[in-house]
């Protein structure tokens, strides 16, 4: 196989559109990968599985005269949604779907390996196939497996993701955060139940955990510089059992969305610092857990980014549009807080947004993807 046409690029994200699978179990999906990459020019490839992440791709391509490895990211999970589009090409798997656009990701990581494949770079350049970024943070799984070592370890990282929000084809991209970082909440406040005629006889948690509640949203007025920003959304509160017996426990859920990792880390201590108040207050036990994982915020490198913004921003064939820090996560965060890169925005104008049953991005955007990304790898290579 020369240089993959259009028709053929098209295809390939058709056939990968009908196969969505959920985190970790991307069987099939890394099959057909490796189907697709095997019919390249092998000449300088190099293939490698994972045997601790056996739905993961690695494949490198060897550079001419190589003075760095840079690294090319693309997520391949789906999510547990089943499609509304009605296209001819929807999802064969009942209840999955690739409503976040992880098949045009995969689709423009392959038009660029297959490009490099043709014409050899400078540098050597590596692209990961991820498993699991919808959820079990795959990023963060493979980098705590050793994936990234060695030969195979980055000097920078690239990525993309797409958005229905950006004209089709348009870059995307901001120096300092791109995506917030998440923390997952889970509290429980444990007291005495009781019947409601003698409340002195209980300890009752609905009034505990609201008091909770209303003190968790002083974190962001009061305890964040105002000139940033950030999230704590309580989404989830289970207390009680019937209306006449005092609740003895509670059970609140929710989400931290923050744009740096020292803004997390200051909103999980308040948090606990709340919850250790709310127990001596009420005297209860009140135990709070917070799970962040690999979903760090997306900090992209100053000099890559500004270098990258640059190239996109002179080169009268790309679209460039400066974004604003969106507050949905990303697990390439962690990886960018292990190894310097960028990560940007590819539009792709749809009126359905991102997780949607409807979500329909425009195809011919991933073109734009290709070229943008393969110009400003060529540029980057002969310029550093």
């Amino acid at each position: 196989m020369s240089i993959l046409t259009k028709q053929q690029l098209l295809q390939i994200r058709r056939d990968l559109h009908q196969i969505p699978e959920l985190a970790l179990q991307e069987t099939q999906t890394h099959d057909y990968l490796i189907k697709i990459i095997k019919q390249f020019n092998a000449q300088h490839l190099e293939i490698k599985t994972i045997p601790q992440l056996p739905t993961a791709l690695l494949v490198k391509v060897h550079g001419s005269h190589p003075q760095k490895t840079i690294g090319y990211r693309a997520d391949i999970d789906g999510l547990p949604v089943t499609e509304q589009t009605n296209l001819a090409f929807s999802s064969r798997h009942t209840g999955q779907m690739h409503a976040c656009g992880h098949d045009l990701h995969m689709t423009v990581a392959l038009g660029i390996l297959n490009y490099f494949s043709e014409h050899q770079p400078q540098d050597d350049l590596f692209f990961f196939f991820q498993p699991a970024e919808e959820s079990e943070n795959g990023g963060k799984l493979a980098y705590e497996q050793g994936v990234f070592q060695g030969a195979w370890r980055p000097d920078e990282f690239y990525a993309l993701h797409v958005t229905p929000d950006l004209p089709s084809g348009t870059i995307g991209c901001r120096l300092g955060t791109l995506f917030a970082g998440t923390t997952e909440i889970n509290i429980d406040l444990q007291g005495q139940d009781g019947h409601a005629a003698y409340p002195q006889r209980a300890n009752d948690m609905i009034v505990a955990a609201s008091a909770m509640i209303e003190q968790i949203q002083t974190i962001i007025s009061r305890s964040i510089d105002p000139i940033e920003g950030g999230v704590v959304t309580i989404g989830k509160m289970e207390a009680g059992t019937i209306r006449n017996v005092i609740a003895g426990h509670a059970h609140l859920e929710g989400t931290i969305r923050g744009l740096t990792q020292t803004m997390i880390e200051r909103i999980d201590q308040r948090l606990q610092e709340i919850g250790a108040g709310i127990a001596k207050s009420f005297n209860a036990d009140v135990q709070v857990e917070l799970h962040q994982g690999g979903y760090w915020p997306v900090e992209n490198n100053p000099q890559l980014t500004a270098e990258f913004i640059n190239y996109m921003k002179s080169n009268p064939d790309i679209k460039y549009q400066e974004t604003q820090p969106a507050m949905t996560g990303e697990d390439f965060g962690y990886l960018l807080a292990q190894i310097p890169g960028t990560m940007f925005w590819l539009g792709v104008q749809d009126k359905a947004q991102l997780h949607s049953a409807t979500f329909n991005p425009q195809e011919d955007a991933m073109f734009a993807g290709m070229q943008a990304m393969i110009g400003f790898l060529n540029n980057h290579m002969q310029t550093n």
